[in-house]
Order: structure tokens, then C-alpha cells, then sequence
């Protein structure tokens, strides 16, 4: 992938489709993702990494087990690795995810929310 200019806002209007992460830049072994989110994901964790949220618009509860997480535009929270966790949001969210290459979006719990990173069209 050749250096070039991404807008967050065009990519996000770019899809519609709810959890299915597209790839707006990488930068050494991570991705940087753009995803909409609507409902609530599966619960999974990441045994060998962090996994970045960033709120572009809307309100995202991160579910952990000993307590939820809320986040609102332009918020930020890294789910440490290993920790169970589970996305919820009651309207739309479009948020930025950064996670080294090749991680899968269910992590631990393949489930029928799990998906290929897609690039951008």
C-alpha cells in the first residue's frame, strides 16, 4: 500500500455494513481500521495483543468483566491483551481500531461475526 492521504469521514461514507473493519492505513505491523458498529458484538479477548478504540461519532460501551467502559467522540481506550471484552452500541458508532496486522476481529471466539479485513473500495 503506497503512502497517500485518508479521511477518516470519506472512508467511514465509504460502507455501511456493521462490524466489518475496512483498512485505512498501515503503519509498521498495525492496521489502522475504520468500522461501524450497531448492537452488540461477541464476547473475546486477545491473548497476544491491545486492542485500540477510538470514537469517531456516537457512544460505544466497551463490556468488560469487572465493569463497562463508555466512550463518546473522540475518546480513547486500549483493552489490554488477554482481557474479555465485548462492544455494545445501542446506536450507531463509527470509531478507529489500531491492532497489529493479522489479528482477527472475534479474537479467541470465532464466531458469524467473524470477517476478513476488507480494504477500502
Amino acid at each position: 500500500m503506497s503512502a497517500r492521504i485518508r479521511n477518516v469521514q470519506a472512508a467511514l461514507d465509504s460502507f455501511s455494513e456493521h462490524w466489518q473493519p475496512r483498512r485505512l492505513a498501515s503503519v509498521n505491523d498495525y492496521d489502522v481500521k475504520v468500522v461501524k458498529l450497531l448492537g452488540e458484538f461477541t464476547w473475546h479477548s486477545h491473548p497476544d495483543t491491545d486492542e485500540l478504540f477510538m470514537v469517531v461519532s456516537g457512544r460505544l460501551v466497551i463490556q468488560l468483566r469487572d465493569g463497562d467502559v463508555e466512550l463518546g467522540p473522540g475518546d480513547v481506550y486500549v483493552v489490554p491483551r488477554g482481557v474479555a471484552h465485548c462492544p455494545k452500541a445501542d446506536g450507531e458508532v463509527s470509531a478507529l481500531l489500531i491492532e497489529p496486522q493479522g489479528v482477527v476481529n472475534t479474537g479467541d471466539r470465532p464466531s458469524e461475526r467473524t470477517t476478513e479485513l476488507r480494504e477500502l473500495d
